[in-house]
């Protein structure tokens, strides 16, 4: 059994073990992407690359064997910049979106792919919930957002782009009506409890996620009723106050508590709210500026400062966002801004450093040629947008979203969550435009019942190829090609339905990447 060294530690292992092996025995992470336990490593990607002493040289730890006196380094700067190139190299020829444009855009972050696809099903209560999740508000921003999601759909490429607003208010509008909307789980109390001054969208937004994560949360504002300027600036016309009213009350069945007619300084001092609460975020809006004053609140300490990135002010425990920090005009953008300051009320009473919210590593497929667009617009409706028959007021009915819906192009990666390559990418740091080539074309095969295949996406990893022929299919996959071009295709130059017909879901759990993918 051979004995070798790791980081400086010893550890023996088995004969015939490699270096991964033996770096997983002792607990090392080593990042790995061709690898899979019970398959042949193919040694293609080289992210799980380490360094090996006397003499030195940068091995691939998956498919080396672990040999006896080895000094081996897995967490150098050497080794992670190795890493990072490695993975530079493989971005650099990755043809597709992690997150479609429009999602990019929305300033809530909706998975809009996401919903639109459960629209398109039918499944109106689930497409509520996936824009709950992010907008908090989805019915009434679907009538006063102007929806700047609908500017990167690359839908508008070719006709005229996705109706993603009239979309998620019909969901919301039908999840509303049926009485029953979906809750989202709650964790275990933590104990901690915070107030939020201001019942608008930024303060029903931080109250929503806070709420979510065990945080108990009060609101209080000095109007009757909440909602902050969708109700009062908005007409009735736009946003029938029965709409806001029963998103408000999804808010209250979740476990926020509201307390109206409370103004701080004259009911309430903010002195006691700040003893009586671990947390305090003000999203009360300001008062209205003069020639020589800025927008002021008088809620927050003189000469108190506000980080513009995480709504920390300079007093300990008090937070700000909404009007108070940004002026918005778009009611989406306060609704982010209350999302973003409860991240960051709730590491503080974590006890941890309050960050910045970091943007999530995506690649980007920039301007797709007219072939591309060709063979995204192959699996969607070709059908006109669809226009609400009873005029925009109304908006879309059933049967109108589930036209409008299958107009989608689908831009996203399905597999952006469970991606191994853009989770390894984002924690080394790697720069999807560092190599600068022709990159592969973008190809999409969708003729599978329940799996995409993206041959550009693909590695040659090789994992799918084993665990089909593992499977016995009759067909299975293989290389095809040489050198450069080499990917993974069906034999005899059929589809990817007629290679997996047993083991799809095994393949596409196995995937690195996300060539293979579920519908």
């Amino acid at each position: 059994m051979p004995k070798l060294t790791i980081d400086k530690r010893d550890v023996e292992v088995p004969a015939g073990a490699t270096i991964l092996d033996a770096a997983l025995r002792l607990g090392i992470p080593v990042p790995t992407l061709c690898y899979l336990d019970g398959c042949t490593p193919g040694t293609s990607c080289m992210v799980c690359v380490v360094k090996v002493k006397n003499p030195d040289r940068f091995l691939p730890s998956c498919g080396m064997r672990a040999e006896e006196g080895m000094e081996v380094e897995s967490e150098t700067d050497e080794v992670r910049e190795a890493r990072r190139q490695a993975l530079e190299l493989l971005l650099s020829d990755h043809p597709g979106d992690c997150i479609a444009p429009c999602q990019s855009i929305c300033p809530a972050r909706m998975d809009i792919p996401k919903m639109i696809r459960q629209a398109a099903a039918g499944d109106f209560a689930a497409a509520a919930a996936t824009a709950r999740a992010a907008l908090v508000l989805p019915a009434t921003l679907g009538r006063v957002c102007p929806a700047p999601c609908e500017k990167g759909c690359r839908r508008a490429d070719l006709d005229a782009p996705l109706a993603i607003r009239l979309l998620h208010r019909r969901a919301a509008d039908t999840d509303l009506a049926s009485g029953a909307s979906l809750l989202p789980p709650c964790k275990p109390s933590t104990g901690k409890r915070a107030a939020v001054i201001g019942a608008g969208p930024a303060g029903l937004a931080a109250a929503w996620h806070l709420v979510q994560e065990g945080a108990a949360c009060t609101v209080f504002d000095d109007q009757d009723q909440p909602g902050g300027m969708l109700r009062r600036s908005v007409t009735e016309a736009q946003l029938p106050r029965e709409v806001l009213d029963a998103e408000i009350a999804v808010i209250a069945r979740l476990g926020v508590e509201f307390r109206m007619q409370k103004s701080i300084g004259r009911d309430v001092a903010m002195a006691d709210l700040r003893k009586d609460f671990d947390a305090v975020l003000v999203a009360a809006g300001s008062l209205p500026a003069t020639p020589n004053e800025p927008h002021t609140n008088p809620l927050l300490p003189e000469g108190a400062q506000v980080d513009r990135r995480t709504f920390q002010t300079t007093v300990r425990g008090l937070f700000a966002a909404g009007d108070v920090v940004h002026h918005h005009r778009m009611a989406v953008r306060a609704v982010a801004d209350g999302a973003t300051a409860a991240d960051s009320i709730l590491q503080f009473l974590a006890g941890a450093p309050v960050t910045a919210p970091r943007r999530a590593f995506s690649t980007r497929l920039h301007e797709p040629t007219p072939e591309e667009m060709a063979r995204l617009a192959a699996g969607a409706s070709a059908s006109a947008r669809v226009s609400p028959g009873g005029g925009d007021a109304a908006g879309l009915t059933p049967e109108e979203a589930r036209q409008e819906a299958p107009r989608c192009l689908h831009c996203d990666c399905r597999k952006a969550h469970a991606c191994k390559l853009r989770d390894y990418s984002d924690a080394y740091g790697a720069s999807p435009g560092r190599y600068h080539g022709t990159r592969r074309p973008f190809e999409q095969d969708m003729q599978h019942a329940n799996v995409v295949y993206e041959s550009g996406k693909c590695i040659s990893c090789g994992l799918c190829i084993q665990i089909a022929a593992r499977a016995k299919e009759p067909l299975g996959l293989t290389l095809i090609g040489r050198g450069f071009s080499v990917r993974v295709g069906v034999p005899f130059s059929t589809t990817i339905a007629e290679g997996l017909k047993k083991a799809a879901a095994e393949c596409v759990a196995a995937c690195p990447t996300g060539a293979l993918a579920k519908k």
